[in-house]
């Protein structure tokens, strides 16, 4: 009986082990046919690239692409964080041609204006120098243009639709937060003030991408903005005002502290509604693709805090 006991025992521990068995590998089957996400890397762009405009390298970056240099304006200086690797090469009216040269770049790119100013064959003579204008088309314009310089295509799609995306909840949000009244944006500094027309910097950003309404006369404004004295201001008279304080001319941080007080600045509606919107030069009047991403972060984050 004990024998008859111990074989039927060992016989149902074989079944089990077995059952258990057949059940894991009906689990690992299960396992490797699911399919499987996995996070495509980005390709590294293969040729060293210089900018000769932060407006372009906004926009290579954009594209997923580091410039190994670039020229920089005084009021969108290189940020490290941003820009950890990448050489400075002085300002883009004035670039350090012998940085550029000891960078031997493989690829330049050029905003038309500097092209025209500084000679294009000083560049074509020390790379493939391609040429952008950033008065033709509008920010997105100039992105495809780089994406198809550099077969980067898809990205710029990805790009634009991200950032179209995040444009309609700002949107939603300015809206929710400031209404739908009027907008304008000026620049205040030691020289004085500059209203911002519907060109570039400022007027896709306002006007086209985040739709807002611009206030009296701003589509009169017939370049990318105009100087005015603060006696004009009424006319404007907007129910949102951004402003920019000058980083770049000593005491403009004075002078906006002289113009709040007043009379004139205090009768508008922006500053009577508590609508007016300080923001600064660097994202907002960086004029490219990543510059504007930045620009609409930023927006998000004020609105959340008001």
């Amino acid at each position: 009986m004990k024998k008859i006991l111990f074989g039927l025992f060992t016989a149902l521990s074989i079944f089990t082990l077995a059952a258990c068995g057949s059940n894991e590998t009906t689990e690992n089957e299960k396992n490797t046919s699911e399919p499987t996400t996995e996070v495509e890397e980005t390709v590294a762009y293969d040729k060293d690239v210089a900018s000769i405009s932060i407006f372009l390298t906004g926009n290579l970056q954009a594209l997923e692409i580091m410039p190994v240099g670039t020229t920089t304006s005084d009021f969108l200086p290189l940020q490290e964080e941003r820009f950890p690797n990448t050489k400075y090469l002085g300002f883009t009216k004035e670039p350090d041609m012998e940085a550029l040269i000891a960078l031997q770049p493989d690829e330049i790119f050029i905003d038309a204006e500097f092209a025209e100013k500084h000679g294009l064959d000083k560049y074509e003579a020390i790379a493939t120098t391609h040429v952008i204008n950033l008065d033709e088309g509008r920010w997105k314009d100039h992105l495809k243009s780089i994406a198809n310089l550099t077969e980067r295509e898809e990205t710029a799609e990805q790009f634009i639709e991200a950032y179209e995306a995040k444009a309609e909840e700002v949107k939603a949000l300015a809206t929710e937060k400031l209404g739908e009244g009027t907008v304008m944006a000026v620049r205040v500094s030691a020289k004085g003030i500059r209203v911002y027309g519907m060109e570039r910097p400022l007027g896709p950003i306002l006007f086209e991408d985040l739709g807002f309404t611009p206030a009296n006369g701003i589509d009169a404004i017939d370049k990318n903005w105009e100087n005015i004295s603060k006696e004009v201001l009424p006319d404007f008279n907007p129910d949102t005002m951004f402003v920019l304080v000058s980083s770049v001319d000593e005491g403009s941080d004075v002078v906006f502290e002289e113009l709040q007080n007043d009379p004139i600045w205090q009768s508008l509606k922006a500053v009577q509604n508590n609508q007016v919107i300080v923001v600064e030069e660097n994202p907002w009047l960086d004029y490219s693709a990543y510059g504007n991403k930045l620009a609409l972060e930023n927006l998000e984050q004020i609105l959340l805090a008001r």
